[in-house]
């Protein structure tokens, strides 16, 4: 079974170079261990998703700008999140917010090509 994910998860971006940290609006009113406890809806690049350090994807299109003014060598650059979607794989009979429970199995997709994931789930 998957645990419940919380404030100050750690994230991770298959194309970034460091991990990121995971926050939950204060307005959820469910907590584990006194931290606020996510849903799927906490996708919302820098304010649930914070950068995770350089980013590599040529998708990117500051990346692919800075690759070609380095002559096609990978200039990785500082990675934004890109997110559109909702998290996926979520606990849909448990309820935050009137939105399935984030689990630490729950992925979601940066524009960029980057698959993000819960590489620590906070408790």
């Amino acid at each position: 079974m998957s645990s419940y994910v919380v404030q100050g998860a750690k994230l991770k971006c298959s194309m970034g170079d460091s991990d990121s940290t995971f926050k939950v609006p204060m307005d959820h009113k469910v907590y584990i261990n006194n931290k606020p406890q996510g849903n799927i809806m906490d996708f919302k690049p820098t304010v649930n998703i914070l950068p995770f350090g350089m980013c590599k994807s040529l998708l990117n299109p500051v990346v692919a700008a800075a690759t070609a003014a380095n002559y096609g060598k990978l200039q990785e650059m500082p990675c934004i999140p890109a997110t559109t979607m909702p998290w996926i794989n979520g606990k849909m009979d448990v309820l935050i917010e009137n939105f399935p429970a984030m689990l630490k199995k729950s992925t979601t997709m940066c524009m960029w090509c980057g698959i993000i994931s819960v590489k620590d789930d906070g408790q």
